[in-house]
Formats: C-alpha cells, sequence, structure tokens
C-alpha cells in the first residue's frame, strides 16, 4: 500500500487524465480493468469524474468537450506535473520554447490547471494545488507506477525541463540509452530517445504506467473488454510489462515491477 499525504514537489508528475469521446464508457472499461471506483462528477466540472482506488483518487476521467472553434480533445492520458505555481510555470514555459495550449485557468477550490507542449512537441499538463494535490494512491496494482517522456530530442526536452520545472535528466545506471528524469535528487520517471519501435506518425509524449500483479491476465481482461495490444507482455530488467490501447485508441503501459534488490 502506497498512499500520498502531502503535495508532490514541483516537476513530479502528480496525476493523469483522460478526455474521453464517450465518457461512460471508457469509465466502465477502467473500472473493469483495473477495478476503479468512481463516479461521473458535479455538472459545474463538466461531470470529471475522480477515479478511485480504496475511496481514494488515482485518476481522472472527463468528458471531451468542444470549445469553440476549436476540435474536440484527443483521447489521451494527459500527465500533469505539480507546479508551485501555475502562471509562473506558464511564463517559465514559453521562456523555454515550449507551447501554451490552455493557459493557467481555476479548477474550483481544486487548484489552477493549464496544458502545454515541451519543444520536441510532448503534450503535458501542470497543476497547482489548492485543495486537491493529486493522486492519493501510487505505486501499487490499479495505480500510477511510472510516467514516461518519450521524445525524438533527449537533449532538447531535458533543457527544456530543467528550466521550466528544474527537472535534472540524467543517464539511468545500466539501462542503456534510458534516462532518469529527477526532482531535488529523486527518480520521478524517465525519458528515452522515440527508436524504430515507434511508428514514424506518432508524436513525442508522456506515456503514464499503470502497476498490475499480472501483466498477462490483465492483457487478456483489456481484450475481452474491446481494447487491443500494441506489444503483448514481455520481460524487462526492471519487470513484466504490456502495452495496451483502451476500445477509443488510448495507450497506456502495465507493469508488474520486479522486487527491490
Amino acid at each position: 500500500m502506497s498512499e500520498v499525504d502531502r503535495p508532490y514537489a514541483q516537476g513530479t508528475p502528480c496525476w493523469v487524465d483522460l478526455m474521453a469521446q464517450d465518457q461512460k464508457a471508457a469509465m466502465d472499461f477502467y473500472k473493469g480493468l483495473f477495478g476503479w471506483g468512481g463516479e461521473r462528477g458535479p455538472e459545474e466540472f463538466g461531470g470529471y469524474a475522480m477515479m478511485t482506488v480504496r475511496d481514494k483518487p488515482v485518476a481522472g476521467i472527463g468528458p471531451a468537450m468542444e470549445s469553440e472553434g476549436m476540435p474536440a480533445p484527443p483521447h489521451v492520458w494527459t500527465t500533469y506535473l505539480a507546479s508551485n505555481d501555475a502562471d509562473e510555470s506558464a511564463r517559465r514555459i514559453g521562456e523555454a520554447g515550449g507551447t501554451l495550449l490552455f493557459p493557467p485557468m481555476d479548477v474550483g477550490d481544486a487548484g489552477r490547471m493549464g496544458v502545454a507542449a515541451d519543444p520536441t512537441g510532448a503534450v503535458f499538463g501542470y497543476w497547482q494545488n489548492k485543495d486537491f494535490f493529486g493522486a492519493v494512491v501510487v505505486n501499487e496494482p490499479a495505480s500510477l507506477i511510472w510516467s514516461e517522456c518519450n521524445t525524438r530530442d533527449v537533449p532538447g526536452a531535458s533543457a527544456f525541463y530543467r528550466s521550466a520545472f528544474d527537472i535534472d535528466v540524467q543517464p539511468m545506471e545500466g539501462m542503456g540509452d534510458y534516462f532518469a528524469v529527477n526532482v531535488s535528487g529523486k527518480t520521478i520517471g524517465g525519458m528515452q530517445n522515440m527508436g524504430d519501435e515507434f511508428p514514424a506518425h506518432v508524436p513525442a509524449h508522456w506515456m503514464a504506467w499503470f502497476a498490475v500483479d499480472d501483466p498477462d491476465a490483465t492483457v487478456a481482461k483489456a481484450k475481452s473488454l474491446g481494447g487491443t495490444i500494441p506489444m503483448e507482455p514481455a520481460e524487462a530488467p526492471y519487470g513484466r510489462y504490456a502495452v495496451v490501447a483502451d476500445p477509443w485508441g488510448a495507450v497506456f503501459c502495465l507493469l508488474k515491477p520486479k522486487p527491490m534488490e
């Protein structure tokens, strides 16, 4: 059991959410896959649903809402980085060469947020907590265990996140060309160059990894619920993993980590 009881340090992935074309169907899929709880939320926030483990928030699923003159947001998982001050983060994002897709806005008393893209094209959110700091349950089955920036320009992405969020990116020992994403000396995610295993049309992105007890059984469940499997379960130095796409195309990873030595 791993529960967070205080705000995340700036630059740390603190939340993931999905803006779904069919919110109810998406909620049903992920409830069936992970055993999540959660109900459609207040209409003043568009019905945004907090998905839960043990009645504690792990992720969000909201309805994709079109703004005038704008297409509906894509059906993808978005990773949010903690921010001490959303407006200051927006300023630093722009100065570092990022693009503000949605400027900072208040979300009731919960917090203040925005959405941006780094100079390599990876989209992310940033979240300044007020009454809500992010995921409470992490690093256990059915919750977020790893966040990964996949990019075709690691030096460019590294420089951006250092300037915008004080994130430090360093080679990860024993992992070849894989990089550790560090905040205040603590590894909070990873970064890698997108090689030939990523089709050319796939943009840079942040990938959400969810912990599971049994990747093979979870993959079988995903198939039964209408999902597809871009990568079947396989072994890696850090554990057994798989890549899943939900029925509408949102891709995420599953991981059963190897025990720490």
